[in-house]
C-alpha cells in the first residue's frame, strides 16, 4: 500500500470512529462495518496502527478503538529489563505504565510523548509511547561479549532491555570480559537491536578498581578537573591575608571546634557555645566557600554542573577540586579561614530569641572527632576527658542544648529516622573484607541538632525578608500511599490517625515512638519512609513535612553541595546591601533551574552509592555460599521474600525454593500463605537462610529458608554453623 493510498484510507476510518455513532470496536469488527475483504484485512490492520502511532486513537484494555482523547503528555522513560517501563511526567503523582508492545523503540532515559489509554478507574494509568522526542542516553557501560564477525555488550544498567550490537571493526580491540564504554550509533526499531562503537575501554571485570570506575562512567559522573579550572585553583586558593580578612567580623579568639569522622578532610562547619547568663549563644561557623567560587567562573560552572559531591565506597568524587575542598575551604584547625556565621540566642526552652548572619574569619580551636566528643559526652571516659579538659564545659553545655533542640523537633512531630548506615572495609584490591552498621551517636545527633537549627534560622530570615531564595522541602505524603502503611502496620499491632485526607507528621512521628527497640523497628522505619515522598530543592518555600518545619534550607555544606553555595552568594549580597531589582530579577531567573539540576544530580549521586554498596555486599556474600545466618522478612512479593541481615545485606528467597508446599500470596497482608501446611512469611517474622548464590553483574543475592542446625559467631551478624 502506497503512502498516497494509506492516508487516504486513515481518514476514511478515523472520519469512521469519530462518528457520534460509533461504538467502540474490535478490529475484526470494524472490518465487516465497512465490508473490507479478508485479503484487505492486514491492510486495515497497518491503518489502526498508523492512527495509533499518531496518536489519533487509542485501544481500550479490551482492545476496542476508540477516538483519542487527545491527551498527549510528555516525560521521561523508565526501562525494565523484562521489556515494559513506565513515563514519569513532572507535576504527576502517578507513572503511566507502557507494555512492551506500546514502548515504541524508547529506551531507558529517553523523553517521550505518550497517550494515556482509556481505562477503569482505580487502575494504574496505562499508556502508548506516540513519540521519542529526545534520546537519553548516547553512551552506556557493559561488558563486552565476542563473536566470530562481530560482539555485543551487554549493559551493566538492569532497565536497559536489549545488548547493545558491536561491529568488529568497532569493537576497539574489546575482548571477552571488558567493562567498555559505548556511544550509540543506532537505538534500533522493528526488532533491530541498538548498534554502537566501543570508545573506551575501563578494564577487565576481574582487574581491582574496574567495578566501581564502571558505575561511575554509567551514571556519567565526572571525575577529572579541567586543565583551566585547576588553573584558576591556583590563583584563589591561596592562603588568608589580612586584606581578605577586612570589614569581617573577627571570631578568631572565640572557643570553636569542628566535629567530624577520623577520615573527613572537608571541614565545611565549626561550632562554638557560650553562655549569656541562662540564655545559649551558638555558633554554626560555614566556610565561605563562595569567596574562592565567584559566579558564572569556570570553577562554579564545573561546581553546578556536579551539583553536588558523590560519596562511594572506595572514593569521594568531590564537587570541588580538593585544593579548596580540603585546603582553604576547610576549617582546619589553627589557621584562619573565611567563614559565614550564624549565631543564635537561644533561650532555656530552647527556642531562638534572636541571631545575626555575619561575613567572619574564624580559627579553630581543635579538630574533633565523634568518637571522642561522644567518649567525652556518654561514656565519660577519664583519658578523652584529660585530653581535651578546656573543651569540657563547652561540650556538656552543648549536650544540654541539643537535648533541648531535638526534645522541641519532638514536640512538634519532627520524624526522626535513625537506620544503620552500612560501613564497608576494603582490601586493597577493592574486595569486601567486612561489613557492618555504622550507628549514629551522641556526638553526630549533636552536630545534626545543631545543623539543623542553623538551617532553619537562616531560612527563616530570607523567606520574612521575601528575597529569591533555593529552600529544601518535603511535601506531605500521598493519602493512599499513607493508607497502604496503615494497613501493613497493622499487622504488628499498631495505628495510624489520618484526619481530613492528611496525615500530621507527628502521627508518623508517634509510630516511631511505639516500635522503638522492637524487632520490627528497622522494618517499619523504612516502610514509613517509602510512603513519604522525596525532598527537593525548590525556589518557592512549602515547608519539610519530615522535620515538620515552616522554613528550611540547606545552609550548612557548600564544598560538597551547590545549592548551600548558591545561596550564600544570596546572603552575603543582602549583607552588603546589593541585593537591588536587578540582582533579584537575576536570582529570580536563575534559581528554578539551579533547584531543578540540584534536585537532579542528588538522585544522581544517591543511586551511584547504593549501586556501589549493591556491589560490594554482593561480592562480599560471595564468599559465604552455603552458610545459615538469622535475618528479618524485610519484604514480600508475589514472587518471594526479602531478609535482611544483621549486617544490612538483603537477599531474595524466591518463592519456587519453597517447595514444601503450594504458597500464596496476599497483598492487603502481604504475606506468603502455604494453601497445605498453612505456614505464614510476613514482614518482619525472624527465619534463617542459606545463601545459595549471587550475581554481581545484577548486584543480587539468592537465599533459601534453613534450619537451625547449632550456633556460631561471626562478624556482621549471627551464622548458624
Amino acid at each position: 500500500m502506497d503512502r498516497e493510498a494509506l492516508e487516504k484510507r486513515k481518514k476514511i476510518v478515523y472520519e469512521f470512529i469519530c462518528d457520534d455513532l460509533y461504538v467502540p470496536m474490535k478490529a475484526k469488527e470494524i472490518a465487516m462495518i465497512l465490508q473490507v475483504s479478508k485479503e484487505q484485512r492486514e491492510e486495515l490492520h497497518a491503518v489502526l496502527d498508523a492512527l495509533l502511532e499518531e496518536g489519533k486513537v487509542e485501544l481500550t484494555q479490551k482492545g476496542k478503538y476508540v477516538k483519542a482523547s487527545g491527551r498527549f503528555l510528555t516525560g521521561v522513560y523508565t526501562g525494565n529489563s523484562r521489556g515494559f517501563g513506565f513515563v514519569t511526567v513532572e507535576g504527576e503523582e502517578e507513572d503511566i505504565y507502557i507494555p512492551e508492545e506500546n514502548t515504541n523503540g524508547a529506551m531507558h532515559m529517553d523523553t517521550v510523548s505518550v497517550a494515556v489509554n482509556p481505562q477503569k478507574t482505580g487502575k494504574r494509568r496505562e499508556g502508548r509511547i506516540i513519540k521519542i522526542i529526545s534520546r537519553g542516553l548516547h553512551q552506556i557501560v557493559g561488558t563486552y561479549q565476542s563473536s566470530k564477525n562481530f560482539g555485543f555488550v551487554v549493559p551493566d544498567n538492569q532497565k536497559l532491555a536489549q545488548d547493545i550490537f558491536i561491529p568488529i571493526e568497532r569493537s576497539k580491540g574489546a575482548v571477552d570480559g571488558h567493562k567498555v564504554v559505548v556511544e550509540i550509533t543506532d537505538y534500533g526499531k522493528n526488532g533491530k537491536k541498538p548498534e554502537g562503537k566501543i570508545v573506551e575501554i575501563l578494564g577487565h571485570i576481574n582487574d581491582p578498581g574496574t567495578d566501581i570506575l564502571s558505575i561511575v562512567r554509567g551514571f556519567d559522573l565526572p571525575t577529572e578537573f579541567a586543565p583551566k579550572i585547576m588553573k584558576q585553583v591556583e590563583n584563589v586558593a591561596k592562603e588568608v591575608s589580612e586584606a581578605d580578612m577586612a570589614g569581617r567580623e573577627d571570631l578568631r579568639d572565640w572557643q570553636m571546634v569542628t566535629i567530624d569522622g577520623e577520615d573527613s578532610k572537608d571541614l565545611d562547619d565549626a561550632v562554638s557555645l557560650t553562655m549569656d547568663g541562662e540564655n545559649y549563644i551558638l555558633g554554626v561557623h560555614i566556610a565561605d566557600v563562595s569567596n574562592y567560587v565567584q559566579e558564572h567562573s569556570a570553577l562554579d560552572v564545573e561546581a553546578l554542573n556536579r551539583g553536588t559531591s558523590v560519596y562511594l565506597v572506595d572514593r569521594v568524587i568531590p564537587m570541588l577540586p580538593h585544593a579548596l575542598s580540603n585546603g582553604i575551604c576547610s576549617l582546619n584547625a589553627g589557621e584562619n579561614r573565611l567563614a559565614l556565621s550564624c549565631i543564635m540566642t537561644i533561650n532555656p526552652k530552647g527556642k531562638v530569641i534572636d541571631h545575626k548572619i555575619v561575613e567572619s574569619v574564624v580559627k579553630i580551636d581543635r579538630r574533633m572527632t565523634y568518637t571522642a566528643v561522644k567518649e567525652i559526652l556518654e561514656d565519660h571516659n577519664e583519658e578523652t576527658i584529660s585530653a581535651y579538659r578546656e573543651l569540657v564545659p563547652m561540650f556538656e553545655k552543648m549536650g544540654e542544648l541539643a537535648a533541648l533542640l531535638r526534645g522541641n523537633r519532638m514536640k512538634r512531630g519532627s520524624i526522626d529516622f535513625d537506620f544503620p548506615e552500612t560501613k564497608i572495609l576494603l582490601d586493597k584490591n577493592g574486595r569486601p573484607l567486612e561489613i557492618k552498621p555504622y550507628d549514629r551517636n551522641t556526638a553526630t545527633k549533636l552536630i545534626e541538632d545543631f545543623m539543623l537549627i542553623a538551617n532553619e534560622t537562616v531560612a527563616q530570615e530570607f523567606f520574612w525578608q521575601e528575597i529569591p531564595f533555593l529552600y529544601r522541602t518535603h511535601e506531605t505524603p500521598d493519602e493512599e500511599k499513607i493508607r497502604k502503611l496503615a494497613t501493613l502496620i497493622g499487622n504488628f499491632g499498631y495505628t495510624l490517625h489520618i484526619s481530613q485526607e492528611e496525615i500530621h507528621p507527628k502521627e508518623l512521628q508517634k509510630l516511631l515512638g511505639k516500635i522503638e527497640g522492637t524487632p520490627e523497628e528497622a522494618l517499619i522505619s523504612r516502610l514509613t519512609l517509602r510512603s513519604m515522598k522525596q525532598a527537593k530543592y525548590t525556589t518557592e518555600n512549602t515547608g519539610h513535612f519530615g522535620l515538620a518545619a515552616s522554613c528550611y534550607c540547606h545552609f550548612t555544606s557548600p564544598i560538597r553541595r551547590y545549592p548551600d553555595l548558591q545561596i550564600h552568594r544570596i546572603i552575603k549580597e543582602t549583607l552588603r546591601g546589593r541585593m537591588n531589582h536587578k540582582r533579584m530579577a537575576h536570582y529570580e531567573t536563575i534559581l528554578p533551574e539551579v533547584a531543578k539540576h540540584s534536585s537532579e544530580t542528588e538522585r544522581r549521586a544517591d543511586e551511584a552509592e547504593r549501586e556501589t554498596e549493591k556491589l560490594k555486599k554482593a561480592q562480599y556474600m560471595v564468599e559465604h555460599i552455603g552458610e545459615v545466618y538469622e535475618g528479618v522478612i524485610s519484604g514480600v512479593t508475589s514472587y518471594g521474600m526479602y531478609v535482611e541481615l544483621p549486617n544490612t545485606v538483603e537477599g531474595l528467597v524466591h518463592v519456587t525454593s519453597l517447595t514444601d508446599d503450594y504458597y500464596q500470596y496476599f497483598e492487603d497482608t502481604f504475606e506468603l500463605v502455604g494453601e497445605v501446611t498453612n505456614r505464614h512469611y510476613k514482614l518482619g517474622q525472624k527465619v534463617y537462610i542459606r545463601v545459595i548464590g549471587v550475581d554481581e553483574i545484577v548486584r543480587t543475592i539468592d537465599f533459601e529458608l534453613a534450619e537451625a542446625t547449632g550456633t556460631g559467631e561471626m562478624k556482621n551478624g549471627k551464622r548458624i554453623d
